[in-house]
């Protein structure tokens, strides 16, 4: 008899969520299959629910914040042996070929593959990838903590260490949730005074449990001057996908100070030219990372204490985690978890 495995998958745009059962498949060569233990549920993951991914093909097993053990080597895999802990991430693999991979800019390769996106990802029981998308896992990080940081983790991790600020430079991390969250424990641990800002007082408590110097309620506080009272910051984390309140923090930097967009926004941010040129300020995408990125961000979350906050669900219960990443009603991050 064929051994099977149980996964979730979306049959078709916009389509309900599916418990189905399929055979256990076997590592191609340069490829290894993940026994999953943790498996976090990302925003992105609407782009496969509602099919707004150019060229996505269906049935489709989304997710690319994947924690586990390997379980079987395809051929000529050399580098990884089974049983060791790994991660696998939202980048999936990259060609070696094209121009951006041979400067090693592997995050803008032309061909390369997203996990979950153009092959099935975590909302499974096991899953193939190839052997050059994982990232070893530390022992002291438990799978289901493993997962999230695989994503929003390396995300703002990445963001924060390649921003330019200096130990004891301001830094502010703006919306607590999911990635905020992460971003607030990052900054205190790399040595910036830190400072969250998100609306209502909620929060404060929390983040300031998180490792926040100071917070700043943007319901009930013009956030542009009290981060002038500190001599602005030198980098603004804007983590809350809101165009409007993006855009409304720019003025809170300091001269040359860099605002960081890891949060995907639908519509445009509008900042003033002025501001942008007599400061010399700067906005700046910030792609999540390689699986080098995310395997230094699990040694440095190791070393410093970051842990995610979680929700976990078994995969049965798959559509109420879903729905309750969506609605932002999780604190912080839905993980799925495989006895």
């Amino acid at each position: 008899m064929t051994a099977k495995m149980k996964v979730a998958q979306i049959s078709k745009p916009g389509g309900e969520w599916e418990l189905v059962e399929r055979e256990i498949p076997e590592p191609k060569p340069g490829q290894v299959r993940v026994k999953i233990e943790a498996s976090g549920i990302c925003h992105s993951d609407v782009v496969v629910k509602e099919g707004a991914w150019p060229g996505l093909q269906y049935p489709r097993v989304p997710g690319h914040e994947i924690a586990g053990r390997i379980d079987a080597l395809g051929d000529n895999v050399t580098t990884w042996k089974e049983g060791q802990r790994v991660g696998i991430g939202w980048h999936g693999g990259h060609c070696f070929v094209c121009k951006p991979c041979r400067r090693g800019d592997f995050g803008m390769c032309v061909n390369r593959k997203v996990t979950g996106i153009d092959f099935d990802g975590g909302y499974a029981e096991y899953v193939i990838a190839p052997a050059f998308a994982l990232s070893q896992i530390p022992e002291e990080i438990p799978a289901e903590e493993a997962a999230p940081l695989m994503d929003a983790g390396v995300t703002v991790f990445n963001a924060l260490r390649k921003s330019g600020a200096r130990a004891g430079e301001v830094v502010a991390v703006q919306g607590i949730g999911g990635l905020g969250h992460l971003g607030v424990q990052y900054a205190r641990q790399m040595g910036f005074e830190t400072v969250a800002i998100n609306r209502g007082n909620d929060k404060e408590a929390l983040v300031r449990k998180l490792g926040a110097h100071r917070y700043i309620d943007a319901g009930a506080q013009d956030v542009v001057a009290e981060l002038q009272k500190l001599g602005g910051a030198s980098v603004i984390l804007a983590t809350a996908p809101n165009a409007q309140a993006i855009s409304a923090l720019f003025d809170g930097l300091s001269p040359h100070g860099k605002l960081l967009v890891p949060a995907a926004v639908a519509e445009p941010l509008t900042i003033s030219a002025f501001s942008l040129l007599l400061a010399e300020r700067s906005v700046t995408g910030c792609y999540n990372g390689t699986p080098k990125d995310s395997e230094d961000t699990l040694k440095f979350s190791a070393l410093s204490g970051v842990h995610p906050m979680i929700e976990k669900f078994p995969l049965d219960r798959v559509a109420e985690a879903y729905e309750r990443m969506l609605s932002g009603k999780v604190r912080f991050r839905a993980v799925l978890i495989f006895p």
